[in-house]
């Protein structure tokens, strides 16, 4: 296997994901039509509860071993990694099994807690079945996870990444194939077509595990030789160590989905929405504005799973300046990828949200400021994951914590405050959440610029251009507005939608060519002729 620079590697990554995440958002067009609104909240009820639990059970382990795999090999010690990688597994395994018994026996009162005193939608029991279905992939998933960190801190990316898209083909092909002969063949209730289609987390997750297992034996290893009762103390409290962030990072991203999900439905029920409102509600925040929104978050993703091992390589040879090039990067991420094209689903939001479900009142609205987040998100994600490579772990803590109590104090207030004021209520919780995120955010690049002497001039220099791409999608919009009404075909929706996608990407790329090209590391143009050669 061949290894990926940074800048390779993160495309490798992002791209991987970017079409896992492309798969796990065409596939929500069928699912919608298959289970409607009331399908999708008792999913996204599930996948919310699902996820929180998997990040206790992985207990960020997986980008832990990135990282140590990384600085190991960077000093040469081979036999240290190699232990590290067998301590892992046993720790994981005690996590996994721990988290599954207690999603599986309390999911009960999980489901309770969740739906409150709503009446007239899904049950606290059909949401504690979804739950116990849904268990059986924590099981596997951190597995798969540490195996991907092993690989990814060797710097092979490729394997680890394709293996993400293999288990997302499998998971969605249970998820339709399940769903619809449950509902349309068999006759079954939605509880059973909503269990059968979260249980093929598990079913994914266990084939592309068989398929990493494969290309892990590719991996030169060298003779196990003994290791010191004090070394083995030392990795195992580095794992911990490490460990400990990804969790708080990641935990505290999936309780923004939580926090907001439960005090979304508990306000809108003190203000009177009817259940199928509340519920139609809460399946655009956990379920299909989430699906859209990782159009976004994945371009995150990706480039955080190339950072982390990146940054604390450069870290351990002192590479200051390297590092400061690498922050740059990532606002230049969130400003010419990320953010642009939130902007345009934001704009385009009726006609995207049409393309996929069809026509939808709430479903627009919603999603026209809910897709903001995540391009915060995005920024917020590879923020701190990049402080992980620096090791600011107690920074990485303020941030998080501090963003998630803002989001969490402000919730309820402003959803009755909007309300009040005769704006969206659910507006409330968005906008409490932006606030959060943006905390949590300003609060690192502070102190990136104070301590590490972290210098974003290079980037904020560059915007004025990009600024007239924003400009320029807002003037498009316009134009389209003016011209074109009450489209109903969605073919033909998607061809004026994506021509005015690749328009402002052609202008965009023509203004701003030099700039992407420094972002990306290399001429564009002998990129794409070395790939061909």
């Amino acid at each position: 296997m061949k290894k990926s620079s940074f800048m390779e590697g993160a495309l490798i990554a992002t791209i991987a994901i970017f079409f896992s995440k492309f798969l796990g958002i065409i596939y929500v067009i069928p699912f919608y039509s298959i289970v409607g609104n009331q399908g999708g909240a008792l999913y996204g009820y599930a996948y919310n509860i699902y996820n929180l639990f998997l990040i206790i059970s992985s207990a960020g382990i997986p980008l832990a071993i990135s990282k140590l795999t990384s600085e190991y090999n960077a000093l040469g010690k081979l036999k240290e990694k190699e232990y590290l990688y067998k301590i892992t597994k046993k720790v994981i395994l005690i996590f996994s099994v721990i988290s599954f018994l207690i999603c599986f026996i309390f999911a009960s009162p999980i489901a309770s807690l969740i739906i409150g005193n709503v009446e007239g939608g899904n049950t606290p029991s059909d949401i504690a079945f979804v739950i116990r279905c849904v268990s059986f992939a924590i099981l596997v998933v951190p597995m798969l996870s540490i195996s991907r960190g092993y690989l990814q801190g060797h710097g092979f990316i490729k394997p680890a990444s394709l293996s993400q898209v293999l288990e997302q083909f499998v998971r969605i092909l249970v998820i339709i194939l399940g769903s619809y002969l449950s509902l349309k063949v068999f006759n079954l209730d939605l509880k059973s077509a909503i269990g059968i289609a979260v249980f093929g987390a598990f079913i994914g997750a266990f084939i592309a595990y068989f398929y990493l297992i494969n290309k892990l034996k590719l991996i030169k290893t060298k003779k196990e030789e003994n290791i010191k009762e004090e070394e083995k103390k030392e990795i195992l409290k580095k794992v911990i160590y490490y460990s400990i962030p990804f969790i708080v990072i990641n935990i505290a991203n999936s309780l923004y989905n939580s926090i907001d999900m439960i005090l979304l439905i508990r306000s809108l029920d003190i203000i009177k929405f009817n259940a199928t409102d509340i519920e139609t509600i809460s399946s655009i925040f956990t379920t299909w504005g989430h699906k859209l929104n990782t159009i976004v978050t994945s371009i995150a993703t990706g480039v955080a799973i190339s950072l982390v091992p990146s940054i604390a390589e450069d870290r351990a040879k002192h590479k200051m300046n390297t590092i400061n090039d690498k922050f740059n990067k990532l606002l230049q991420i969130f400003f010419y990828i990320a953010l642009p094209i939130a902007l345009f689903m934001s704009i385009f939001a009726k006609e995207i949200w049409t393309i996929f479900y069809g026509e939808s009142y709430y479903g627009p609205i919603i999603f026209q400021l809910f897709v903001i987040v995540s391009a915060i998100d995005a920024l917020y994600i590879m923020i701190c994951n990049g402080l992980q490579g620096l090791n600011k772990t107690k920074l990485i803590y303020t941030a998080v914590i501090t963003g998630l109590l803002i989001n969490l104090v402000l919730d309820v207030p402003l959803i009755l405050l909007f309300n009040k004021l005769g704006i969206y209520p659910y507006y409330g919780a968005i906008v409490a959440t932006i606030i959060g995120y943006t905390i949590s955010l300003l609060i690192p690049i502070h102190t990136l610029r104070k301590e590490f002497k972290i210098n974003f001039h290079n980037t904020f220099s560059k915007l004025p251009k990009l600024f007239l791409v924003y400009a320029l999608m807002i003037f498009l919009s316009l134009i389209y507005r003016g011209i074109i009404h009450n489209v109903e075909s969605r073919l033909l929706l998607i061809i004026l939608i994506g021509l005015i996608g690749l328009i402002l990407l052609i202008i965009d790329f023509i203004l701003n060519k030099k700039e992407i090209e420094n972002m990306l590391g290399k001429n564009i143009n002998d990129y794409f002729r070395k790939k061909r050669d």
